[in-house]
C-alpha cells in the first residue's frame, strides 16, 4: 500500500523559501540571471523552492512570463528540489488552469491564496470552499492555502480544518496572519493529521514560535536560507536551546527584510553578492531607498551569508 501522508508524514518539510523574479534595468524578464538565482538558493541548502509568490511580484506579469518563468525555473531546477508554483487567481476556471498547467511542467505543489480582487471584492465561505475543491479537482498534488493578509479575507481554523478533512488535494497551510502560533495550533488541533504541512511564512519574524506551535515547514524571503535552515533542524532534534540563539543572531537581518527592505530585499543582497545582474522591481514599484538598503548590507555583512560571496 502506498504511504499515507499525514502531519508525522509529510512530503515535504523543511525550508522553502521565495524565489524573487529577476529582470533587466528595462524591466523585461532576466532569465540567465533567474537561473542563477536558483542555483544559488539549491546552493544554500533549500529543502525546496516557491516560485510566483507576491515576494516574486506575480501581481506585475503577464500570463505568458508566468509560463515562461514557470517554464524556465521548472526546467532548470530538473528536479534537485521540489517547486511550489502559486498559482492564486480570483477565477476558479482560471486558478484550476493555471494550477493544472504547473502540474504538468512539474510542479511539486500549488500555492493559492482565496478568492479576492482589489480592496473590496470577496466572496463567502461556500463559495472559497467550492473554489478550492474545483482546483483540487483538476489536480493530483498537493495544495497549500495561503492564508496572508493581503487577500482581506479571514480564513478560520475550523473552517481551514474542515477543507482539509473534505477536500482531497488540500492539505498544506501558510500562515502568516498576526497570532500565526495560535492560529497553527488550533488548526492541527481540529485537523488532526489532514493538516500534513502547517507552515510559516511572513519572513520567518515569527518563526521560532510557529516552529513551537508545531509549524514542519517555513516559506521565508530567498537570500539567506543557509542561516533559517539550522534553525529549523536544531528545533527539529530537540535543541531548543541552539535554535534561540540561531534564531537570535540571524532575527536583525529577518527583521530588516519583514519591516525594512521588503520584496527586494533578496534581490538586494543577491546583487550585492554577485547572483543577479539587476535588483530593481518591475516599475511602478519604488526602489529601496538607499540608506535602507546600506543598512540591510551592514546587518548582512555582519553575518556573512553565502548570498555575497556565492557569486564573487
Amino acid at each position: 500500500m502506498p504511504a499515507t501522508h499525514s502531519l508525522q508524514n509529510p512530503r515535504y518539510r523543511g525550508i522553502f523559501p521565495v524565489v524573487p523574479t529577476t529582470f533587466h534595468e528595462d524591466g523585461t524578464l532576466d532569465l540567465e540571471s533567474q537561473k542563477r538565482c536558483l542555483d544559488f538558493m539549491i546552493d544554500a541548502g533549500v529543502d525546496g523552492v516557491c516560485i510566483l509568490a507576491n515576494f516574486s511580484e506575480q501581481f506585475s506579469l503577464s500570463d505568458a512570463e508566468r509560463e515562461v518563468l514557470t517554464r524556465t525555473s521548472l526546467e532548470h531546477v530538473a528536479g534537485r528540489v521540489p517547486v511550489i508554483v502559486t498559482t492564486t487567481h480570483y477565477g476558479t476556471r482560471v486558478c484550476a488552469e493555471r494550477s493544472r498547467a504547473a502540474q504538468d511542467m512539474g510542479a511539486a505543489m500549488v500555492m493559492i491564496m482565496p478568492p479576492y480582487h482589489g480592496a473590496t471584492f470577496r466572496v463567502p465561505e461556500a463559495q472559497i470552499y467550492e473554489f478550492y475543491a474545483r482546483v483540487s479537482d483538476a489536480i493530483t498534488i498537493p495544495i497549500m492555502v495561503q492564508d496572508a493578509p493581503a487577500s482581506g479575507t479571514v480564513l478560520s481554523a475550523p473552517f481551514l480544518a474542515r477543507m482539509a478533512q473534505e477536500i482531497e488535494n488540500l492539505a498544506y497551510f501558510k500562515i502568516e496572519v498576526p497570532g500565526a502560533a495560535s492560529k497553527l495550533r488550533e488548526l492541527i488541533r481540529l485537523g488532526g493529521n489532514a493538516i500534513e504541512g502547517p507552515w510559516d511564512g511572513e519572513e520567518a519574524i515569527t518563526l521560532l514560535a510557529d516552529l513551537d506551535a508545531g509549524a514542519t515547514g517555513a516559506m521565508t524571503g530567498g537570500a539567506f536560507p543557509d542561516g533559517i535552515r539550522p534553525i529549523i533542524e536544531a528545533h527539529r532534534q530537540g535543541d531548543m536551546d541552539q535554535a534561540f540563539a540561531l534564531y537570535q543572531r540571524w532575527l536583525p537581518l529577518i527583521n530588516h527584510e519583514n519591516r525594512q527592505g521588503g520584496i527586494l530585499t533578496a534581490k538586494a543582497l543577491m546583487k550585492e553578492g554577485g547572483v543577479i545582474a539587476c535588483e530593481a522591481g518591475r516599475h511602478p514599484f519604488p526602489a529601496m531607498h538607499p540608506e535602507v538598503r546600506r543598512g540591510l548590507i551592514d546587518i548582512a555583512r555582519r553575518l556573512d551569508p553565502l548570498v555575497l560571496r556565492w557569486g564573487r
